[in-house]
């Protein structure tokens, strides 16, 4: 099922009176009726006409950018961000997009705020054409409040057959943009092209003429595998192209090969070797394939780079493109202090739309069914979420302990679940992030409850993967054998059970005398034997009333719990008849509760529960020397042993 995104959507995600993405973030008290239209709350005029939701809250406020001039850009430390998501990221394996959900892409990158917008390989096929040129009259002629629209991008060999097709679907967009590629690399220009490198000059130089001469001014040139392409050929080809009429210079390091020091090396030598660079804003392309494209990237953002190609997700060709969340935030948080040399103009930043970052992300990974790792950075399920015992606890004194950035600052509204912190309660968790959660649930356990909940906690999240819902610890609270009357606990269970062999199982339970017995015994099915072994070892005899089993959640390993209600046998040991007020002689009856992720251990802990029960009533009664009330206020201290078969003891 395809989710559907509106303005009303995306706007959601912007509600939070959270701070920005970092304390040092510069942050305004945004009201939708004020004279603030530089907001994350832009909307395109020509095709929607949502309104604005009328919370009032903190909101990051984009940085204004400079006037977009093909080839130029005013202020040196501004950084366009061009996606190629629509392009190379549907060039991953099994990413195939419709044409309407590339222009919904096309429409949420808009919002997002980046420069240039890659819509795709026009001459690919018709379905393709259609669907750059649909961009490019639609999401390319969106003027927003604050005067921005995207640049749109098509892609094309160095044919001129291509360059046209390309210039045709683009041509209807307010700021279009052709970009041409051609291989420099002597292993790309000997096998695959077939080229000597002379030709291949002539061959970028034509084409950059060409797409001039159908009436584009803004053309970017692609020397491909340029990080493997002699540094001296790259001078004389890129040289050429500026000569003929290129804009933007990207470099591609199409192999993803480079470290990042080799890769911001080449950059800054091509800015001082290049003949006419200053009249071109140079760009970096760089793949993933040793999981280098993000730091490749900001390497060449400090070597002089004005603009960094990425993809939403990091999706692409084979292990992937540098990821636009990565590049973004990282320019973010760091652009104004860690880019300060004499090629890098020294606080670098972006006009990009942080809060947008999640939902676009969402969106390009339901439409190309790549769904992101749970660990990747800035988007991941992980990214914003603890499991460890002293990262939980760091998290609820100071959320800035642990990370970095808000979820909130992306578009990722955390609220109030996991404790506002993103606390995962897994096997890792301590007590005190267990003991936060219970309080915000509303339990307000004194501590040996907490004690009996927390070790119970622990001994189910050894089993359960993915960590524990509220609804799962919730369960674990109204497991009444491990918070009061504890006098028999079953410490081992063991069931055999088929439909050609006698159900059968093996318990093993710790007494009031802090003995082990353990005894074997067989059923109509593996409760019932679970059940009969449980009273020759305590020695009881009561009439199993009523039995109920319910899922917390869903799943397969979903916490079951059980509920049962028992009453002792009138001739047994433990009989309870008691006088009622109005009814007279009555006989009482016991209730006990158990959860676990295992349904026979979760209905053997109900069990238990109910008998302790009962057998706390007895033991008081006899104190007493009466009948008691139907109150149990009190948990027993002193209980004995009942009388019944006995049981093995275990030394």
């Amino acid at each position: 099922m395809k989710l559907i995104w509106s303005t009303t959507i995306a706007a959601a995600f912007l509600a939070s009176s959270a701070t920005a993405f970092s304390p040092a973030s510069k942050r305004v008290t945004f009201s939708p009726r004020s004279s603030a239209s530089i907001t994350e709350l832009i909307r395109l005029q020509s095709s929607s006409n949502d309104e604005i939701p009328s919370q009032t809250g903190e909101l990051y406020q984009r940085k204004s950018r400079p006037e977009y001039i093909p080839g130029k850009i005013s202020d040196p430390n501004y950084v366009r961000i061009f996606d190629t998501t629509l392009r190379d990221g549907e060039q991953s394996p099994g990413a195939t997009l419709t044409s309407s959900e590339k222009l919904e892409i096309a429409q949420m990158l808009a919002k997002l705020g980046v420069d240039i917008i890659e819509a795709g390989f026009p001459i690919a096929s018709p379905d393709d054409f259609e669907a750059v040129k649909q961009i490019a009259n639609k999401v390319g002629n969106a003027i927003f409040d604050d005067g921005y629209v995207p640049v749109i991008c098509g892609l094309s060999r160095a044919f001129p057959k291509d360059i046209e097709r390309a210039w045709d679907a683009v041509k209807g967009a307010r700021r279009p943009r052709v970009h041409t590629f051609i291989a420099t690399s002597p292993i790309h220009m000997e096998t695959k092209l077939n080229k000597t490198p002379d030709e291949v000059v002539e061959i970028a130089v034509n084409a950059v003429k060409f797409a001039k001469s159908l009436g584009c001014e803004d053309i970017e040139f692609s020397p491909e595998d340029a990080g493997r392409s002699d540094p001296e050929f790259l001078y004389r080809i890129l040289s050429a192209v500026i000569e003929a009429g290129a804009t933007t210079l990207n470099i591609p390091d199409t192999t993803g090969w480079n470290m990042p020091w080799e890769f911001g090396g080449l950059i800054g030598m091509l800015k001082e070797n290049v003949e006419g660079a200053e009249n071109v804003v140079f760009s970096t392309h760089c793949q993933n394939d040793l999981g280098l494209a993000t730091a490749n990237s900001l390497a060449g953002a400090r070597n002089g780079a004005r603009q960094l190609e990425c993809t939403i997700n990091g999706i692409g060709e084979r292990a992937g493109n540098a990821s636009l969340e990565e590049v973004v935030m990282s320019l973010a948080l760091k652009g104004d202090t860690q880019f300060g040399d004499e090629k890098g103009g020294g606080k670098l930043f972006t006009a990009i739309n942080p809060v947008h970052i999640t939902p676009t992300s969402k969106m390009v990974a339901e439409y190309t069914g790549m769904k992101v790792q749970p660990h990747k950075a800035i988007v991941g399920a992980n990214a914003f979420q603890h499991e460890s015992g002293i990262h939980q606890d760091g998290m609820i004194k100071n959320k800035s302990t642990y990370e970095i950035m808000t979820p909130e600052s992306i578009g990722l509204m955390r609220g109030e679940s996991q404790s506002g912190a993103g606390i995962v309660l897994g096997k890792h968790s301590g007590r005190n992030a267990v003991g936060t959660r219970l309080r915000e649930l509303g339990y307000d356990l004194d501590a040996d409850k907490l004690n009996s909940v927390f070790t119970r906690f622990k001994q189910v999240a050894e089993r359960k993967k993915g960590g524990l819902e509220d609804e799962d610890l919730e369960a674990l609270v109204t497991d009444q054998a491990g918070l009061s009357n504890s006098l028999w606990e079953v410490t081992g269970l063991q069931v055999s059970t088929g439909m050609s062999g006698i159900p059968t199982a093996t318990v093993k339970m710790r007494g009031p005398d802090s003995v082990e017995r353990y005894v074997a015994a067989t059923g109509t099915g593996p409760v019932d034997a679970v059940y009969k072994a449980i009273d020759q070892i305590i020695g009881v005899s009561v009439t199993l009333e009523t039995y109920a089993l319910n899922s917390v959640n869903e799943g397969i390993e979903a916490v079951a719990t059980a509920r049962v209600k028992i009453s002792p046998k009138p001739d047994g040991p433990n009989a309870s008849v008691y006088t009622h007020a109005t009814l007279g002689l009555k006989d009482r009856h016991f209730s006990g509760a158990g959860s676990d992720t295992d349904v026979v251990v979760s209905s053997a802990r109900a069990y238990v529960s109910a008998i302790n029960k009962l057998l706390s009533w007895s033991i008081r009664r006899k104190n007493n020397g009466a009948q008691v009330e139907s109150s149990e206020e009190k948990d027993a201290t002193d209980a004995v042993a009942v009388v019944g078969e006995s049981p093995k003891a275990i030394a």
